[in-house]
């Protein structure tokens, strides 16, 4: 009874810490996070199920209604690369993120060994990206990177959850005035970038992390498709 009384002091003073209801449980021989989790369990099991049930619908949905234009967003990106021209990616926070995992697929390599591919993720440099909005503003972060460093025949690959975001925005038309492809990676119904992008890949969904999710998810098949049609196609030549 003693261990038992002990026992019953330590869970009350975790979930004092924590805010939650006082529990008198037997001692056992688990843990007090096998307990916890004994208790609570069952709606943290509930939690992680109905995410990833939203997230394969989402996706499913997705690739139901834009298979084709993942397809050509593939295409202008290979075709970029193979005519000597480079991937741009830029968006904010977890798009931010995004933008450099997938310029380190091209970089170094996706799933094959391959040569090197072009791309620049405009979230990188911190100096670049402080100055600009030290001195300018944050709206123009990306811009003038690609005013800097784009040219016609360059793809940019905007990423934006709510397809509203200023300096994607900005960095769309600026790239639209020098002659640069534009993909709209975006969720939320494409937002304003909807009507200023060659390719909308929208997410119908309104949740920044299933649209994320996803985001990650197109990003990764894309990388995927541009290997095959690169290279693939570069072996039947030297055949």
């Amino acid at each position: 009874m003693r261990n038992h009384g002990l026992f019953c002091c330590l869970f009350q003073n975790y979930t004092e810490d924590f805010t939650l209801p006082y529990f008198i449980i037997p001692l056992t021989p688990l843990g007090l996070e096998d307990i916890i989790f004994s208790v609570f369990g069952g709606e943290m099991k509930e939690t992680i199920i109905k995410s990833y049930k939203e997230s394969i619908h989402v996706k499913e949905t997705f690739f139901k209604q834009t298979m084709a234009p993942v397809i050509q967003a593939a295409e202008i990106i290979a075709d970029a690369f193979k005519a000597g021209n480079k991937l741009l990616i830029c968006g904010n926070g977890g798009s931010a993120a995004d933008s450099q995992h997938l310029a380190a697929e091209f970089v170094n390599r996706f799933v094959i060994e391959r040569p090197p591919l072009p791309a620049v993720a405009l979230s990188t440099d911190t100096s670049v990206i402080t100055s600009i909005g030290n001195d300018y503003s944050f709206e123009q972060i990306f811009s003038k990177q690609i005013k800097a460093i784009g040219k016609e025949g360059d793809v940019l690959l905007a990423i934006s959850t709510s397809g509203d975001s200023k300096n994607v925005i900005m960095a769309a038309k600026v790239a639209r005035d020098m002659g640069i492809k534009i993909i709209g990676l975006t969720g939320k119904g494409g937002g304003k970038m909807a009507k200023m992008v060659d390719i909308l890949l929208n997410v119908d969904s309104d949740v920044t992390a299933r649209i994320q999710e996803v985001h990650i998810t197109v990003g990764h098949i894309i990388c995927e498709l541009v290997d095959h049609i690169i290279f693939q196609s570069m072996g039947k030549e030297q055949e």
